[in-house]
């Protein structure tokens, strides 16, 4: 059994232990610097009053994000990965066992900043979500394809900048939908919260 076989059935143990106790998870994917952070922050505000949270922070070395999280009262756990570019199955169930399963109904996962190696390593989760910024210019679908094949939810952040940037978010989105026809799609401001309400729709919460 390869890496990615062993994964696979890391993840599979995952899917069934969270639907156990009845939590939701999301594991969302980006580069460093796409927003995925704020991005959390503004669903942990929107939901809290309805979810019990907590918060899965993949970082290399740091907590800097993590802390950042943690302030608007949620249980956040960082996994540090040391030179892994990519959360795999068997580090969250280890973070797992950092938390009461069974207090929470909400678990938010950031992956490790990166658009290449994590979408080889499912995690367990219902949705995954992919993150751009309209300042990563226009080919990131192009460039990252299989990254958009293997999420349900693309998110183009950023879209105060995007006249700036002269990047088109629709041609974004159709590139998008090439790949994955049935993606569904959120344009956001992360730091304002705008387009965020149409993220917290297509991830059906």
């Amino acid at each position: 059994m390869n890496i990615l076989q062993v994964n696979k059935e890391f993840a599979r143990k995952n899917q069934e232990m969270l639907k156990k106790h009845n939590v939701k998870a999301i594991d969302i994917m980006g580069s460093i610097g796409a927003g995925k952070t704020s991005l959390i922050e503004q669903l942990v505000q929107k939901l809290k009053q309805n979810y019990r949270i907590a918060v899965f922070k993949g970082d290399l070395t740091t907590t800097i994000d993590a802390e950042r999280i943690g302030r608007h009262g949620v249980q956040v756990v960082t996994i540090n990965t040391g030179r892994e570019c990519h959360l795999d199955a068997h580090v969250v169930s280890k973070a797992v066992e950092k938390i009461k399963i069974e207090n929470i109904d909400l678990l938010i996962i950031e992956n490790v900043g990166n658009l290449i190696c994590p979408a080889e390593f499912p995690l367990g989760t219902d949705k995954r979500v992919v993150v751009i910024s309209v300042t990563e210019g226009p080919y990131m679908v192009l460039k990252h394809p299989f990254t958009f094949m293997n999420a349900d939810i693309m998110v183009i952040n950023k879209k105060d900048l995007a006249k700036t940037m002269k990047i088109d978010t629709k041609q974004l989105e159709n590139q998008a939908k090439e790949v994955k026809p049935n993606v569904k799609v959120a344009i956001t401001n992360a730091l304002t919260g705008e387009g965020v309400e149409e993220l917290i729709k297509a991830l059906e919460l």
